[in-house]
């Protein structure tokens, strides 16, 4: 269950502070660019609604606003999406990826800690694990990563990693060679797109541990 009670609603058909999702919902359904987040205490919700939504919206509470040079260059985010990163203490290290909601930062799936792992096998990962999720739920959600390697293993269809296989991270290798076999198997519509971190601060799906 979802440990947020109070809504800020930035852009929608009323914006402000609501107490149910259902209320949140009503503001901005139908509602073209709708911006919103939720926040577990009525203070948390108060201190956003009268701060710029960029403070909330792109990494936890410390992404940046993007100056009009650089939206020119490479535009907004569409938050309604699926992001997804990873996360690795080491390299190798404890790795674990994730995905969420653009939009309010709700986690749709999340796997590991796995041993001795990468964390451009992890980017990988779940951008696969994206990609099967949305075309398992007929969803026409793009989704973001702001990994460039995963982006071009994902194309290829096939890992370059140097990591080398043992027993603690066998899993890892296993779940490698499925995801390089739905990848060949699977055609998908999913838009996949890069989240341009030097612009709009770290992706929502960041673990925020640097």
């Amino acid at each position: 269950m979802s440990k947020n009670k109070f809504f800020v609603v930035w852009e929608g058909k009323e914006p402000g502070i609501y107490r149910s999702w259902e209320e949140c919902k009503r503001q901005i359904h139908g509602f073209e660019g709708a911006i919103y987040k939720g926040f577990a205490t009525e203070a948390e919700a108060r201190e956003a609604m009268v701060s710029p939504c960029w403070n909330y919206i792109g990494k936890n509470a410390k992404a940046k606003q993007p100056t009009k040079e650089e939206i020119a260059k490479v535009g907004l985010p569409n938050f309604e999406s699926l992001s997804v990163d990873a996360a690795c203490s080491g390299n190798p290290g404890l790795m674990e990826y994730r995905g969420v909601y653009s939009k309010t930062g709700e986690e749709i799936f999340r796997q590991g800690p796995f041993k001795d792992g990468t964390n451009n096998i992890g980017e990988f990962l779940a951008l696969v694990h994206g990609l099967a999720l949305l075309k398992q739920k007929n969803s026409n959600l793009p989704v973001y990563t702001d990994s460039k390697t995963a982006l071009a293993w994902v194309k290829a269809r096939k890992t370059k990693t140097l990591l080398e296989k043992n027993d603690a991270n066998a899993i890892l290798f296993e779940l490698i060679e499925r995801a390089e076999k739905w990848l060949h198997e699977n055609e998908y519509k999913t838009e996949i797109l890069k989240w341009e971190t030097s612009v709009w601060g770290e992706i929502p799906a960041d673990f925020g541990r640097k």
